[in-house]
């Protein structure tokens, strides 16, 4: 568990970044603005990645070639059917896997079931002030 704020949130994701291989799958979850796409800018600024990034919120992926490991950032927060959802996240992880890229989610409940490795980082708020983030390897 790690607690910090939004500057924080970035330099987490850059040094996070460092133990991702190619054609790793991270999902991120929390609220609306608890700090998921903050922390995607974090692991793109690990992977030496010119463009910035943004969330991809209405064209449900954005991917960035430009640095050391290609990364495809997916949201699927305005995606209601688990089955879109499956059949969307499948096409990208085969582009993921044809580029070995990255593979970042937002709001991945209808597809982590079917997901069989992955990280996964959970984002709160803490009652003071920052964020709360607890961080499962693929490994356990």
């Amino acid at each position: 568990m790690f607690v910090g704020n939004l500057s924080e949130t970035i330099k987490l994701g850059r040094k996070f970044a460092k133990g991702l291989d190619s054609q790793s799958i991270v999902l991120l979850k929390g609220p609306i603005g608890a700090g998921k796409t903050s922390f995607i800018q974090g692991i793109a600024k690990g992977l030496s990645i010119s463009e910035d990034i943004t969330s991809p919120t209405f064209a449900l992926s954005h991917h960035y070639y430009s640095g050391t490991i290609p990364l495809i950032h997916l949201d699927l927060y305005r995606i209601e059917n688990s089955l879109m959802a499956k059949e969307f996240f499948l096409a990208e992880e085969e582009e993921a896997s044809q580029n070995k890229a990255i593979l970042v989610i937002e709001w991945p409940q209808f597809i982590e079931p079917i997901i069989e490795k992955f990280w996964k980082i959970e984002i709160s708020y803490a009652e003071k002030s920052g964020r709360i983030y607890k961080i499962w390897d693929p490994k356990n």
